[in-house]
């Protein structure tokens, strides 16, 4: 992730949901950024993270518009907040 901007974290799901939500993210104008401890560990020869567990960050000024985008496309999601 870039350096000069400060990202949060706005969802963790399977690779498709977040492929999905990076698609609706883009057609908002939000920029995202994806991270996938598992496959990264796999990569470097260590272990790390959970299958199936991607997470989507996007820049802070946008995490708002972006959280309601996600709570309103996979409600299930986030029912323990």
């Amino acid at each position: 992730m870039s350096s000069d901007e400060s990202y949060k974290r706005v969802y963790t799901g399977s690779d498709t949901n977040v492929q999905y939500l990076q698609e609706l993210f883009g057609k908002a104008g939000i920029s995202s950024r994806v991270r996938n401890d598992f496959d990264s560990g796999l990569r470097a020869g260590f272990g790390g993270g959970l299958p199936g567990q991607v997470q989507l960050f996007v820049v802070n000024n946008h995490f708002d518009e972006a959280l309601k985008i996600a709570k309103t496309t996979f409600p299930k999601d986030y029912k323990d907040e």
